[in-house]
């Protein structure tokens, strides 16, 4: 991940400044930087159907469905991620995610 993510401290630095650092500075700035041992394409895989999964169904995998397009996840396998997901996390977690996935992809 080469962009230095500032999502944290834009939305939430005054408020909670320890919760923003850690966002940005650890998940994104050390976690998703670890692409030796696990690909971006691959993170926004898994991060997407966690998201899901958890039923995190808002901005947050609208922003994780973006960058998994950015990532090089097709339109294709992004559907059947969400499909094979839905199995496993709930088909109305599946049709919310796929709402948010067809606008990503067709935007």
């Amino acid at each position: 991940m080469t962009e230095k993510v500032t999502a944290g401290r834009d939305a939430l630095g005054e408020f909670a400044p320890t919760f923003a650092e850690l966002n940005d500075d650890v998940l994104f700035g050390q976690v998703w930087a670890r692409e030796e041992q696990l690909p971006l394409r691959e993170r926004s895989i898994v991060t997407v159907t966690a998201l899901m999964a958890s039923g995190v169904l808002d901005g947050s995998l609208e922003h994780h469905i973006q960058r998994a397009k950015a990532n090089g996840v097709t339109a294709q396998e992004m559907a059947e991620v969400l499909t094979h997901a839905a199995f496993y996390a709930g088909w109305p977690k599946a049709w919310a995610a796929f709402r948010l996935a067809k606008t990503v992809y067709e935007g």
